[in-house]
């Protein structure tokens, strides 16, 4: 069995899903795994990584409608507000969605569904750098 590690960096303009399944797939590349599972884990409290729709853009609109009539910024409740408004909202949205993936790989390349896609959704409204620890193993 042979693992492979690399980190990858984002930038995320604002908050939003941007997919980053290509670059995930190049990293892939150049791990030289054929069959095994690739794992993907974000460094940080107030992003997430989530698998959707990859075609049709309103899934991911319709992900942050809900998202933000569920968690809104600016709760009066909230006590960690530290860094604005969307601070303590973007841990609770972190919170519900995920920090890590696994993904299965198939003949070199990353076994998604056909309308799968793997996204950073940043939970912030201003500019992050965002690192993820991408890891391979397999043969």
């Amino acid at each position: 069995m042979k693992t492979h590690q690399t980190e990858l960096n984002f930038s995320s303009p604002h908050r939003g899903t941007y997919n980053i399944t290509d670059a995930i797939q190049k990293a892939l590349l150049e791990a030289d795994i054929q069959t095994g599972l690739c794992h993907i884990f974000i460094q940080h409290t107030s992003a997430s990584l989530i698998i959707t729709e990859n075609a049709d853009p309103s899934v991911r609109e319709d992900i942050e409608y809900w998202m933000g009539k569920t968690v809104k910024d600016g709760d009066p409740h909230y006590r960690h507000n530290y860094e604005g408004d969307d601070d303590m909202s973007a841990h609770i949205r972190c919170m519900i969605t995920d920090t890590s993936q696994t993904i299965p790989i198939t003949a070199g390349r990353l076994n998604l569904g056909t309308w799968q896609g793997i996204f950073l959704y940043e939970h912030r409204t201003g500019r992050f750098d965002r690192k993820l620890v991408v890891t391979f193993q397999g043969s």
